[in-house]
């Protein structure tokens, strides 16, 4: 803990953006990881209780998604302006903890 608030403290710039970002690919690869052990579990009510889980975390994307179309965080439909989205946020991301 005591190295998080370290490298917390130190950041020049923590951007709604960044962490909004990280959340989406932390549930994408719950998304993924899910889906991957209903596949591999023969114990019904753990696939059942993993199905739950995935449609939470279907709902969970679907709302992170949309919070970052509101605020220009995420154009799909334009590549152009993804690369540009997404150079921006690794540029803030590697400043994180330099000094």
């Amino acid at each position: 803990m005591d190295k998080l608030i370290e490298i917390l403290g130190s950041a020049r710039e923590i951007t709604d953006q960044v962490i909004v970002t990280d959340l989406l690919v932390t549930v994408k690869t719950g998304i993924i990881n899910t889906a991957k052990a209903i596949n591999e579990t023969s114990n019904e009510q753990l696939r059942t209780d993993l199905k739950s889980k995935l449609h939470e975390h279907i709902e969970q994307h679907e709302r992170i998604f949309s919070y970052m179309m509101e605020h220009g965080y995420y154009f799909p439909q334009t590549q152009t302006k993804q690369i540009h989205v997404l150079n921006e946020t690794a540029e803030t991301v590697l400043t994180l903890n330099k000094d």
